[in-house]
């Protein structure tokens, strides 16, 4: 009996054959299940990390520029001329065409500006106050030189200032939106 015991002890157990098939089709099938849950993940993910990535990646209306009109029309400038241009927009499959008042001024070399009527302030309409020669924001009080620098008000910063160029005897500004409430000009579409 004592060598029985002893025999027992060296000899290993091997698994039968069926308990090898039972097995490498569990890991298999293990294995399948967990490659299968990865890819349902990684499918259901793309919408997610699109969500999420959209604003960095989102394109706003291609910017075009708006005839604001002949150079000769502001040859003779001697204070903000304001003007009404077309900004077409299109969002998808939807086209829309909305006016925009600008004003056309001269800075202190004597080169043509064109600044928005949207105050920095808080984004009211500023007109041109010809009486006191300066624009005067109706909402807060904030006033503007007439070349668009900031005199007073609760405005951080002057008024904005929108790219433009002369081509074949025509301005032409490319009209954008900027932030509101912060002193430095930031584009925001």
């Amino acid at each position: 009996m004592f060598e029985g015991a002893e025999h027992s002890e060296n000899t290993t157990r091997r698994p039968s054959p069926s308990r090898l098939s039972l097995e490498s089709r569990r890991s298999f099938l293990g294995g399948l299940l967990g490659l299968g849950s990865f890819l349902v993940g990684a499918l259901l993910s793309v919408p997610l990390i699109r969500f999420a990535l959209f604003p960095l990646l989102r394109r706003t209306t291609e910017l075009k520029e708006s005839p604001v009109g002949a150079l000769t029309d502001f040859s003779s400038l001697t204070e903000p001329l304001m003007r009404t241009i077309q900004i077409e927009q299109v969002d998808g499959w939807r086209k829309a065409v909305s006016e925009k008042a600008v004003y056309v001024t001269r800075d202190s070399q004597g080169q043509l500006r064109v600044l928005t009527s949207i105050c920095p302030h808080l984004g009211c309409t500023v007109p041109w106050n010809k009486e006191k020669n300066q624009f005067a924001c109706p909402c807060h009080g904030a006033t503007f030189a007439p070349d668009g620098t900031r005199v007073s008000g609760p405005s951080l910063r002057g008024m904005d200032t929108l790219e433009s160029t002369a081509r074949d005897g025509q301005l032409l500004v490319r009209f954008q939106y900027f932030r509101q409430l912060v002193s430095d000009k930031e584009v925001i579409g």
